[in-house]
C-alpha cells in the first residue's frame, strides 16, 4: 500500500531550480534513506512532503494515502518551556492522556447514577476502554521511560523543566516524542546529531523494527547501512535509485558512473568525427553530403546526446608529517579527573607510540574531551603525569578558539608556512571555497563550512599528532569519506623521500561516526560514564563482536585480533584463457578480425547505454549481469585489438 506517491515534483527558489521532477513512491513498511550533499535541497523535499506552507511546489504533486498521519523531525524544536521533560514527551499521548481524563469523569459519576443512566454509563466506559486499549492503554508509561532512556535522557532529567536543558538534550526530547507518537511515514532529517553512540545503536535497532514507512536523512553511513533497504540520491534536482544499503549504493553508483562516463567519451569521439568531416567538406563537391551530416548531427546532440557525468566535488585532503615524531608521543601516568566530587576517569595509564591510531568513544558528558584537553596540557589533571613530546594538531568539536571577524583567506593565511594571499587562497580551494566564498567571514559560514576551514588550517600545519573532536559532526558523506581517506594514509606506516614522504602521523580521534571508528583506528578508549575507561586493543567491529558473545564486561581489557587470511587466487577459467590468448586470433583474415571488433565494439556501446539508465538500478541483479557481460566483452575485445595493430605493424 504506498502512504506516499510524489510525482514530476518541481521546486525553485528564485530562478535556482532545486527540484527538477522528482519521483518517488513510499509503502507501507519501507524504509528509505535520502543522500546527496549538503544544499542539495533533501530538507526542503521533506518540509514540501510534510506540506510547509512556506515551500509551494511549482508543478507536480505530493500525495498522502487518506487518513495516514506524517510525522517530522524538525531542527527547530516545538518543545514547552514551562513542562518538565517528562511531561513533554507524554504529550505525544495527548489523546490517550484525554481518554483517561474521561474515563475518570464516567467513574465519578458512576456511584450516584441507576437504571438507564447507568447502562449508559457503562456503555461508554466500554466504548472508551476499548479505544484506550487500542491506543497502548496502561503501558504508554514503560514506552516513554524506555524511550527517553534509550536516546540517553536518564530518569534523573525527567522532572527538569524543557527551558533548563541543553540543546542535545532538547534535541534528543524532540526525536523521543516523534518516536513516541508513531506516525504512519516518518521522515527524520539527521535525528543522530545529539546522540553518542549507545544512542545510536538504540535508534538503529528501533527503526529496523519500525512498521510505519520511513525516509531517512543521514550522514550516518553505519545506520544507513542497516536500517534501510533502498537509497534515493538527490543529484542535480532528480532522485536516482538503487536498491539495497549504503555500501550497496556506493558500488552501484560507481558502476553507473562509469557506465555514463565511457558512453560519453564514445559521443564525444562521434561528434568529433563528425563535426571534423562536416568542417573539412563544407565549401568543396561534397558540400551537400556534409550539410545533410549537420543536420543529422544536431538532431543526435538534441535527442541521444548523453550528458557528462555529474562528479561530486571533493575536498582536496592530504595531512602531511613535517617532522618525524619520536617513537613515544604520550605518555599518562594514572592520572585522573573529576568535577564536584563526580569522577569523570582514572587512574588512566596509557602510552601512546608513533602511528598509534586511538578512537574514544563512550556517552555524552563522560569526560572524552576533558580527558584530550588533559594529554595536551590545557588544563591540568586532578592526580598523575602527561608527557606529550609530539607536534599537535587539534581539532575541537566547538571552534570557540576562532576569531570570527577574520575571513576565510585571513585565517588561513595565519596557518600557512609562508603566510602568503595566494597560499592562503589555493589551500582554500582546495577545501572547496571558491570566488568570493574565500572572502566570506568566519561568523556566517555554516557548519559545514566552518569545519573545512579549520581542517584546512589543520593540513598546513605538518602536525605529527592529530588530537580530532568529532570531525565529522558538520560534514556531508562525500567529505567525511575524503577526510577518512586522508586521516587514514596520514597514520599509516611512513614511506617516501622528502616532499614525497607521506604517513608517519598518529592519531587520537573522538567520535560517535561508527563508520569512520571502524575503518581508521584500531584501538579504543572506552568510557562508561561512570568514571571507569577501558583500554582496548582492536578495531570497533571486534568490539561489537566480543560485547555479543560475552557482554559488556569492564573486566575485558585486550581483544586479540586474527590474523587476516591472505585471499586465495582462484584459477582462471579455460574459456578465459581461450578468449585473452593473443594466438587465438592469428587464424582469421584482416577483413574477418576487423568485423569482429567492430560487433564487439557496437555491443558494448549497447551495454554501456543501458547502463547509463537510471531505472536499470532499482534491479541490482540486472547491473551485475550487465557488468559482467561487459567485463567479458571487454576481456575478448583486448587481445583482438592487440593482434590487429600487430598485423598493421608489419605492413
Amino acid at each position: 500500500m504506498a502512504l506516499l506517491s510524489i510525482a514530476n515534483l518541481h521546486f525553485s527558489f528564485g530562478e535556482t531550480a532545486v527540484l527538477s521532477g522528482v519521483n518517488l513512491t513510499l509503502n507501507q513498511g519501507e524504509h528509505i534513506g535520502l543522500v546527496g550533499r549538503n544544499g542539495t535541497g533533501k530538507s526542503t523535499l521533506m518540509k514540501i512532503i510534510l506540506g510547509s506552507a512556506s515551500l509551494k511546489p511549482t508543478g507536480g504533486q505530493v500525495q498522502i494515502a487518506r487518513g495516514a498521519v506524517v510525522g517530522y523531525l524538525t531542527q527547530d524544536f516545538d518543545l514547552d518551556a514551562e513542562l518538565s521533560l517528562r511531561a513533554e514527551a507524554g504529550k505525544a499521548f495527548a489523546d490517550l492522556t484525554s481518554l483517561h481524563k474521561q474515563l475518570d469523569g464516567l467513574t465519578h459519576q458512576m456511584p450516584g447514577a441507576q437504571g438507564e443512566t447507568l447502562d449508559r454509563l457503562l456503555k461508554d466506559y466500554e466504548k472508551i476502554e476499548h479505544r484506550m486499549q487500542a491506543a497502548g492503554g496502561y503501558v504508554v508509561d514503560h514506552q516513554i521511560d524506555a524511550t527517553l532512556a534509550g536516546l540517553g535522557l536518564d530518569e534523573e532529567l525527567f522532572d527538569i523543566k524543557v527551558g533548563d536543558l541543553s540543546g542535545g538534550q532538547k534535541g534528543r526530547l524532540a526525536l523521543a516524542k516523534l518516536l513516541l507518537s508513531q506516525p504512519d511515514v516518518l521522515l527524520l532529517d539527521e535525528p543522530t546529531n545529539h546522540l553518542d553512540i549507545d544512542g545510536r545503536k538504540w535508534l538503529e535497532q528501533y527503526l529496523v523494527a519500525y512498521h510505519g514507512a520511513v525516509m531517512l536523512v543521514s550522514h550516518d553511513r553505519w545506520l544507513l547501512n542497516r536500517a534501510v533497504s533502498r537509497i534515493y540520491e538527490l543529484e542535480g534536482g532528480q532522485l536516482v535509485e538503487y536498491p539495497g544499503n549504503y555500501q550497496k549504493y556506493r558500488e552501484l553508483r560507481a558502476d553507473r558512473h562509469k557506465a555514463q562516463q565511457r558512453a560519453f567519451e564514445k559521443q564525444q569521439v562521434k561528434v568529433r568525427h563528425e563535426q571534423g568531416f562536416i568542417d573539412r567538406y563544407r565549401a568543396g563537391q561534397r558540400s551537400q553530403q556534409a550539410q545533410g551530416r549537420e543536420k543529422r548531427l544536431e538532431r543526435f546532440k538534441k535527442t541521444r546526446m548523453i550528458e557528462r557525468p555529474i562528479e561530486q566535488d571533493a575536498m582536496n585532503v592530504r595531512f602531511n608529517v613535517t617532522h618525524r615524531a619520536g617513537d613515544l608521543v604520550i605518555a599518562v601516568d594514572r592520572i585522573k579527573k573529576g568535577y564536584e566530587g563526580k569522577a569523570l576517569f582514572g587512574p588512566l595509564s596509557i602510552t601512546i607510540k608513533r602511528g598509534s591510531r586511538i578512537g574514544i568513544i563512550g556517552p555524552n558528558g563522560a569526560g572524552k574531551t576533558t580527558l584530550i584537553r588533559c594529554l595536551l596540557g590545557e588544563i591540568e589533571s586532578d592526580e598523575g603525569k602527561v608527557r606529550c613530546t609530539a607536534q599537535v594538531g587539534y581539532y575541537r568539536q566547538i571552534h570557540e578558539h576562532l576569531d570570527l571577524s577574520l575571513t576565510v583567506v585571513e585565517y588561513l593565511k595565519r596557518q600557512v608556512p609562508d603566510g602568503f594571499d595566494q597560499s592562503a587562497r589555493d589551500l582554500a580551494g582546495a577545501f572547496l571555497f571558491s570566488g568570493l566564498d574565500q572572502d566570506k567571514l568566519l561568523s556566517v559560514l555554516s557548519g559545514g563550512e566552518r569545519s573545512r576551514a579549520v581542517l584546512a588550517g589543520l593540513v598546513a600545519g605538518g602536525y605529527n599528532l592529530l588530537v580530532l573532536d568529532e570531525p565529522t559532526n558538520h560534514l556531508d558523506i562525500p567529505s567525511s569519506e575524503r577526510l577518512e581517506e586522508a586521516l587514514g594514509q596520514y597514520a599509516a606506516p611512513q614511506k617516501g623521500f622528502g616532499d614525497n614522504t607521506t604517513g608517519g602521523g598518529t592519531l587520537i580521534v573522538i567520535t560517535h561516526d561508527r563508520m569512520l571508528l571502524d575503518n581508521l583506528t584500531n584501538e579504543l578508549l572506552i568510557f562508561d560514564g561512570d568514571g571507569r575507561v577501558r583500554h582496548f586493543h582492536g578495531t570497533y567491529s571486534d568490539l561489537l563482536e566480543i560485547e555479543q558473545q560475552h557482554g559488556k564486561d569492564p573486566s575485558l581489557v585486550v581483544a586479540t585480533q586474527q590474523p587476516v587470511k591472505p585471499k586465495t587466487k582462484l584459477p582462471k577459467d579455460e574459456t578465459e584463457e581461450v578468449f585473452t590468448a593473443p594466438g587465438s586470433y592469428r587464424s582469421l583474415k584482416i577483413g574477418e578480425l576487423e568485423t569482429k571488433i567492430i560487433e564487439l565494439e557496437q555491443h558494448l556501446v549497447d551495454l554501456d547505454r543501458q547502463l547509463t539508465d537510471p531505472k536499470i538500478y532499482r534491479d541490482a541483479t540486472r547491473v551485475r549481469e550487465l557488468v559482467a557481460q561487459r567485463d567479458e566483452l571487454a576481456g575478448q575485445l583486448a587481445p583482438m585489438e592487440q593482434e590487429w595493430m600487430r598485423r598493421g605493424g608489419e605492413q
